[in-house]
């Protein structure tokens, strides 16, 4: 699938970069996500996920994990939509919540982290009670969850590989947050 949701009714690719994550407490009154998230929900399967804490003029790359490093999933929406030339396009977007203990030190949101016993209800066409929905779109066990500093190598998408993840040590001043 195609990263970024592109809405059935749109008349061009155009606004899908600016729909890779999906808040979820107003996901259901959103045009482009309502339909995708009563009907249209994936899982996303990761082993981690990165966010950047601001350092003044600087950004630090933070890798978090669940359960060690293990395979968990995102809530996803999906949709498709047909190009000019007649061919189907998937996309898809993470849905968002607030942050948990361990996310907040270092961004204002975090990814929807489903926990494996929601797995086929979430994925259930059938099941279309959007309060039961919702109950799913929370902050994960900050428990259950690790995060720690990684190279800047992570910045490029030309790095692919375990490096990326590798954690690195910051120095006292990278550690130290500006109040101005």
């Amino acid at each position: 699938m195609r990263w970024g949701l592109i809405p059935l009714w749109s008349k061009n690719m155009s606004g899908a970069a600016m729909m890779v994550n999906v808040r979820s407490e107003t996901a259901a009154t959103k045009p482009a996500f309502r339909d995708p998230l009563t009907n249209r929900r994936c899982l996303i399967p990761a082993d981690g996920f990165y966010e950047w804490r601001r350092a003044g003029k600087a950004k630090q790359p933070h890798c978090f994990e669940v359960n060690d490093g293990k395979l968990f999933a995102f809530a996803g929406l999906w949709d498709r939509w047909k190009d000019p030339n007649g061919q189907w396009v998937k996309s898809c977007s993470i849905l968002t919540t607030t942050p948990n203990a361990v996310t907040a030190s270092v961004h204002d949101r975090m990814p929807v982290i489903l926990d494996p016993d929601c797995y086929d209800l979430w994925l259930d066409p059938g099941m279309h009670d959007m309060r039961a929905v919702s109950d799913m779109l929370k902050p994960y066990d900050a428990r259950m969850m690790r995060c720690y500093a990684v190279s800047s190598r992570v910045n490029s998408v030309a790095n692919d590989d375990a490096e990326c993840s590798t954690p690195v040590k910051l120095n006292a001043v990278q550690t130290q947050t500006s109040l101005f």
